[in-house]
This record gives structure tokens, C-alpha cells and sequence, in this order.
């Protein structure tokens, strides 16, 4: 669980250190927009009190709460899941990446009252309404990783191939 402990507090550090530079630093809080790369990559300030796209959103106190203890529960039940395969190198990552992700939006929720998105990137002439974080596109990448690499057992002959 080394690697797994090592890339969640990783993922931990680069979102909230994402976070409060944008936020904070580029005052998007107050700005709201900033274009950085024209018709494809914008900072967009959205504060998300839902799940993903901000499903479910709600201002109450009751929901913040029950999205942080939702959470908690599943990066635990994660944790214990990824712990069970031991052996399983690219299960341990995607757990690490999953469970850094989620506790980043967890901060959030405790520091902010909801989640920091800001991400938008836009193609092809499609405007994306969407933002999101690098905790979201941890989480995202992580529960790939679990689909893909659960059940199987990282090689001995070093290669890390997962099979």
C-alpha cells in the first residue's frame, strides 16, 4: 500500500496546491473567467455542490455533510478493496490516484463548503459548460485503472505488466 499512500497524498497536494493557486491566487473567485488559450483551454470558476456536473447539487448543510461522509466511506471501502490485492501493482496506483482524488474534494467541502471546479476545455467548435478539477480527473483515471487492472496479479518477473 506504499505506492497507493504515495500517490493519493501526491494527488492531494497537486489538486489543493491547483486549487488555491487559481482561486486564490488568480482571484478566479472573483473573476470568474479567464481565457488561457482561445476556444480551447479556459479557467472557469464553478463552485460544486453536487457530484459530478454538480448532479444532485444542493446548498443545505445535511448535503455537504452526507457527500463528505459518502466519501470517506467509499475511499475506505477502496482502500480496504486495493489492500486485499497486494500483489496487484497497477490495482494499488489506480487506488492511490481514486482515493487522493476524492479526499481533494473532500478538503473542499470542509474548507469551502463545496468543490473548486475550474478546468474547461472546449473542442472543435463545441462549447463545453463543464469544469472541472485535477481531483475530478484523479478520481476519473483511478476508477478506470480499477475496472482494468482488478483481479489480476502484477508479475514477478518485474515487468509490472499487469497481463
Amino acid at each position: 500500500m506504499r505506492l497507493a499512500t504515495i500517490l493519493a497524498l501526491s494527488i492531494i497536494a497537486i489538486d489543493q496546491a491547483s486549487k488555491w493557486f487559481v482561486v486564490v491566487g488568480l482571484r478566479l473567485d472573483e473573476r470568474l473567467f479567464i481565457e488561457v488559450i482561445p476556444g480551447i483551454f479556459n479557467l472557469t470558476m464553478a463552485w460544486n455542490r453536487g457530484i459530478n456536473f454538480g448532479l444532485f447539487a444542493s446548498d443545505s448543510e445535511a448535503a455537504r455533510w452526507g457527500l463528505i461522509a459518502l466519501a470517506l466511506a467509499i475511499c475506505t471501502w477502496i482502500w480496504i478493496w486495493a489492500r486485499r490485492e497486494l500483489g496487484n501493482t497497477w490495482m494499488q496506483a489506480s487506488a492511490g490516484v481514486l482515493v487522493g482524488g476524492a479526499l481533494g474534494n473532500v478538503i473542499d467541502r470542509l474548507v469551502w463548503g463545496a468543490v473548486a471546479d475550474f478546468i474547461n476545455v472546449t473542442c472543435c467548435g463545441i462549447a463545453n459548460p463543464y469544469a472541472f478539477n485535477v481531483a475530478d480527473a484523479a478520481i476519473f483515471i483511478g476508477a478506470i485503472g480499477l475496472i482494468l487492472f482488478a483481479g489480476r496479479k502484477t508479475p514477478r518477473d518485474g515487468t509490472g505488466d499487469p497481463g
